[in-house]
């Protein structure tokens, strides 16, 4: 997530309209958004990058586990949020990309921490392109495309 997401969660008027966002998805799709949602989506904007279920518990005390998990499951289905399974026991969890913008992850296969990157215009239209070609190809109509790239991290 980039500092400047961060950075305007502190912005009331911000986190209103990204909560109004959230209501309306979850309404269409016959859900609430209640408090331990809303308090979910806020513990994630706030952190500024992915997290694990047991950090972000730990981030809002108010928050408990099961309640969170059974909560989280909604919000990845409503989308939300988005699951990000990176082998093991690391499950991370993030703002969905309609609601936190286009990005990719570096994922550490040591310590497991996943870092938020953007790429400049021209690798995107070049990832774009290359797309369009295997649609072309295959017959699949992607909608939407992640890259997470596997290494170690500069800590590890």
């Amino acid at each position: 997530m980039t500092e400047q997401l961060r950075q305007s969660a502190g912005d009331r008027e911000f986190l209103s309209e990204l909560h109004g966002q959230i209501g309306n998805r979850l309404a269409q799709q016959g859900h609430r958004y209640t408090n331990g949602r809303r308090k979910l989506v806020e513990v994630l904007v706030l952190s500024g990058q992915p997290m694990i279920l047991p950090d972000i518990v730990e981030a809002d005390p108010k928050l408990a586990q099961s309640s969170a998990y059974r909560n989280l499951d909604v919000l990845v289905r409503c989308g939300v949020i988005r699951r990000i399974n990176v082998g093991g026991d690391h499950t991370y969890f993030e703002l969905a990309e309609p609601l936190l913008g286009h990005h990719h992850h570096l994922i550490c296969l040591s310590c497991g921490s996943i870092e938020d990157v953007r790429f400049d215009s021209e690798i995107e239209r070049l990832v774009d392109k290359s797309l369009n070609e295997i649609s072309a190809r295959t017959g699949f109509t992607p909608t939407t495309h992640s890259l997470d790239l596997h290494g170690h991290c500069a800590d590890c």
